[in-house]
């Protein structure tokens, strides 16, 4: 188990440190949950009354907010306590799972595939025809790898993860349990007797930029001609529908359960609530923001942020809110 004194935790993180305390810090913790061997932390005035009943030995805090550390106690004051406990995070972060051996010997490989140096890949693997990985990948077990794809170097893929047929990943990427690459994006016509649908084939691919991050159960389905493309840097959570020939710019952001519908385009960082479901062909500007539970029907502009369904400018739609409800309270009081 990890364990360092306040002093020691202050040198990592480089603040002013308030007061000292003489217990060992095991980990963070929150306000509520923490005890004598925990350190937490304060971002906000709203949390500060909560540092009189805490339990925790010590606190990274914010060094605009006032307060005070206590008896045996010590506060580390910092510029942003969220980056700073970010920090912390990584150096308590547990070891990885362990593999006894680097290619487990369940692992099916193509004689065709090109593995890089210092790869690791577990037990149940499958890896395709002409697949090629760079350096320092890591497959946990049961990945599936189809043939003619291409993974970048120092990329980390959890179990169960399919990356269907001629896709493109770069390096530094992490893929979640249960990830879906390059599946056939839902399209489909009436048949000319009117009796049934025609599968429309999808023969594009996925192409996922370096740094990004999906989480598990997310699906991002192939382009029906072409490629859908991920860039660098965005963030994708858990549960999230990408559809074919999607594009997303540089480092954005799609919360739990959103949705975009095909052919949509978001600009650099445009961030999507949760819940959130954008159109087909609706195109997102920079830097624009979707509230959760929202319903993109047409095009947002660069740094607009909407809400609603269907979405508007969000202050529009909370004008819409405030006034109904006084409408609702209006005619219930008469």
């Amino acid at each position: 188990m990890k364990s360092f004194t306040i002093k020691e935790i202050n040198a990592i993180l480089n603040g002013e440190l308030l007061g000292d305390t003489n217990q060992l810090i095991l980990g963070p913790e929150q306000l509520e949950r923490a005890n004598n061997n925990h350190i937490t932390f304060i971002g906000s005035t709203k949390y500060v009354r909560l540092w009189e009943t805490s339990n925790a030995c010590a606190a990274i805090v914010d060094e605009k907010l006032d307060v005070e550390p206590g008896n045996n106690r010590a506060l580390i004051k910092v510029k942003n306590a969220d980056l700073a406990m970010t920090k912390l995070l990584e150096v308590f972060n547990p070891d990885p799972p362990h593999f006894d051996e680097d290619i487990h010997p369940s692992a099916v490989i193509h004689k065709s595939a090109t593995i890089g140096n210092n790869c690791k890949i577990g037990a149940g693997c499958y890896i395709g025809k002409d697949v090629v990985l760079g350096d320092a990948v890591i497959l946990y077990p049961n990945v599936t790898i189809f043939d003619e794809t291409r993974i970048g170097n120092n990329t980390v893929i959890w179990s169960g993860t399919v990356i269907r047929e001629r896709c493109e990943i770069g390096n530094d990427c992490i893929f979640h349990t249960n990830v879906s690459i390059g599946a056939d994006g839902f399209g489909y016509r009436p048949s000319d007797d009117g009796r049934g649908l025609v599968k429309i084939p999808q023969i594009g691919n996925v192409i996922i930029g370096n740094a990004v991050e999906i989480g598990a159960n997310s699906c991002v389905d192939r382009g029906k001609f072409s490629s859908t493309i991920i860039g660098d840097g965005c963030k994708i959570d858990n549960l999230v529908q990408i559809a074919h020939n999607s594009i997303m710019g540089r480092s954005c952001i799609m919360a739990g359960h959103s949705g975009l519908a095909g052919s949509v385009t978001l600009g650099d960082g445009v961030v999507i609530g949760g819940s959130a479901s954008i159109k087909d062909h609706t195109t997102i500007h920079s830097g624009a923001t979707v509230g959760a539970g929202s319903g993109v029907m047409g095009d947002v502009e660069a740094g607009k942020t909407v809400l609603g369904y269907p979405a508007k400018d969000a202050r529009e739609m909370l004008k819409e809110w405030v006034t109904i409800r006084r409408l609702v309270k209006n005619y219930n009081t008469k």
